[in-house]
């Protein structure tokens, strides 16, 4: 086996998720995490929809439609969660509330630049409240797959899509790799099974500093 499945993404990435945190979880990968956390852990997720205290997903039985996160997938809640109007979720992010976001990406640069939210030529959604985390959450974590549908490296030495915010990624965790924007460079700080220097390297649009090299 090469590398991490999506599950295994969240699984690593639940590890950076320390007790007490209050932890926003875009849409894909990063909704996987909650079914990975220790029970001894107390990890706040919040929605961007308006819910504080985000579960696992539930079970078939368990099934509310009436809760659902921002991607409009059915969601557990916590006991004690809370429920609040859409400017309120976004005063909780603008005021810098958030200890974490974690996000998906199209592309992330050699400098920590992210692109997420749109692709010119393909039919977008809307903007959702990219921005507005990258600028309000203490730490930004990007998860993702390494390489695009293309085969194309998603990190890279400057982002080509439209750019949701500049300098603003702290961590990447891809199905191959950890690794860490510093004002050095890209810096590897974890590879997942089955992959070496070489490989990673042959993948990434980027220069990686390995092993401090």
């Amino acid at each position: 086996m090469t590398g991490w499945t999506r599950e295994q993404i969240a699984q690593r990435a639940a590890v950076d998720l320390n007790d007490g945190m209050y932890v926003n979880l875009g849409i894909g990968i990063p909704t996987l995490i909650p079914d990975f956390l220790p029970n001894d852990v107390e990890v706040i997720i919040h929605a961007e929809n308006g819910i504080l205290g985000v579960g696992t997903y539930p079970d078939e039985a368990d099934i509310d439609p009436d809760l659902i996160n921002a991607g409009k997938e059915t969601v557990s809640v916590k006991r004690g969660a809370s429920f609040f109007d859409s400017a309120t979720s976004f005063s909780m992010i603008r005021g810098g509330r958030m200890d974490l976001a974690v996000l998906g990406a199209f592309q992330v640069s050699a400098g920590g630049d992210l692109a997420n939210w749109a692709v010119p030529g393909k039919l977008i959604k809307g903007m959702g409240g990219a921005m507005d985390l990258v600028a309000g959450a203490a730490r930004v974590l990007v998860l993702m797959e390494h390489m695009n549908r293309s085969g194309e490296p998603k990190i890279v030495v400057e982002c080509s899509l439209p750019l949701t915010g500049r300098n603003v990624v702290d961590r990447i965790i891809t199905d191959l790799a950890v690794i860490d924007v510093t004002d050095q460079g890209l810096r590897v700080v974890e590879f997942a099974p089955g992959v070496d220097a070489h490989m990673l390297r042959s993948r990434t649009g980027a220069p990686l500093i390995i092993d401090g090299r």
